[in-house]
């Protein structure tokens, strides 16, 4: 097969899930395929890991991505007798005008699910597009049964043409040693406690308040005086919930990190005592799957994917009840022997899932798809 993939978005999404997830399938599709040729579409620097025997690069311009999708992809597909087409960045970019074998993966259809937690000209543009690219699609590649399911809700379509490949935690998520970990965050960020750790956005989809007020009411049921640490860059609802932690009097015992390099979220997972995701919704949840391949004890939600991702390798709570959450950290903190068994669970299930497996699983997808009438 001859196969394109537009790989703009490893440099243009760098650092969230889809740059991430168009990365690594970039890196190991072409590390552990020799049988077929791969064109990228890139845009940016960084492209010189993937300057390999089996790949052309063709460089585009950000500045006039409009022109390359309508136009110069289209033909430069034919001219080239490309194959199969692949769009990672869920389908947007991709023109209905094209005539080889098209594959987009949608990672999550959170516009559809909670529009209320997505800007409005994101939310416009992928509900005006996203039903028209999966119903002209040939294939359709998603991280999780429960995209899956949300696929064929909101869109219905043959079920055959949705091919499920779940995500994986970058190789430098391990087992680090503690002390020197916390060595490293109390230089960095003056964490000087044992520390409950969050990491992720901080969309309200993402319930992060309800972390801050479970950890402001626990504060008397714990054995030692913890920190709570929430790692993310200063954006959407950043601001709100410094203020809450500030009225409710826990400016000292809440560290915001700020957004912090990818060297450090290694670190940052095995220096912490539990890792904390409540979120309401998730295409897969990869950051509880990054903590337990660092063998960190995880509390995450029991909605969406995450309990396909985690299964009974961390506990489960209600995202709704505070309750919930409240017990369960204070379980885990308070018991040592649960910590020791939740990291071992937690190693074993994270080893389950690798990039290299994901991206077998996409040429295979591929194959299918190809072969397909």
């Amino acid at each position: 097969m001859k196969i394109a993939i537009d790989a703009r978005g490893a440099n243009w999404y760098n650092g969230t899930g889809i740059g991430t997830y168009t990365n690594k399938i970039l890196q190991y599709l072409i590390k552990n395929d020799k049988e077929n040729e791969y064109t990228l579409y890139w845009s940016g620097n960084n492209y010189k890991r993937y300057e390999l025997n089996n790949t052309s690069i063709i460089m585009t311009s950000k500045k006039h991505h409009s022109f390359f999708e309508k136009y110069y992809f289209p033909h430069n597909l034919k001219y080239n007798n490309i194959d199969l087409f692949h769009v990672p960045q869920n389908g947007l970019g991709m023109s209905l005008d094209i005539s080889c074998k098209k594959v987009i993966t949608i990672h999550d259809l959170i516009p559809f699910v909670m529009p209320e937690t997505v800007g409005k000209g994101y939310l416009k543009r992928f509900i005006q597009d996203v039903p028209k690219l999966i119903d002209s699609a040939d294939g359709i590649i998603t991280v999780s049964e429960w995209s899956k399911k949300d696929i064929l809700k909101f869109v219905p379509i043959d079920e055959n043409k949705i091919f499920v490949t779940p995500l994986s935690a970058s190789e430098k998520y391990r087992p680090l040693n503690k002390k020197k970990c916390q060595s490293i965050l109390e230089s960095k960020y003056n964490i000087t406690k044992p520390f409950i750790l969050y990491i992720g956005g901080f969309s309200p989809r993402k319930n992060v308040i309800s972390l801050i007020s479970a950890f402001s009411k626990i504060q008397n049921d714990l054995l030692e005086d913890h920190n709570l640490v929430i790692v993310g860059a200063n954006k959407d609802e950043a601001e709100k919930l410094y203020d809450f932690s500030g009225t409710l009097g826990l400016s000292s015992k809440i560290i915001f990190t700020g957004f912090a390099p990818e060297n450090m979220l290694p670190i940052l997972y095995n220096g912490c005592e539990v890792f904390v995701y409540p979120s309401y919704y998730e295409g897969f949840g990869l950051p509880p799957l990054e903590a337990m391949c660092c063998g960190t004890p995880v509390i995450t939600s029991d909605l969406s994917s995450i309990p396909e991702v985690v299964k009974d390798a961390g506990i489960l709570i209600d995202p709704y009840s505070l309750e919930s959450l409240m017990k369960s950290l204070v379980k885990v903190l308070n018991d040592t022997e649960l910590k020791k068994s939740l990291r071992e669970k937690g190693l074993k299930r994270s080893s389950s899932f690798s990039w290299s497996k994901t991206a077998n699983e996409t040429l295979a997808a591929y194959k299918t798809i190809y072969e397909s009438k």
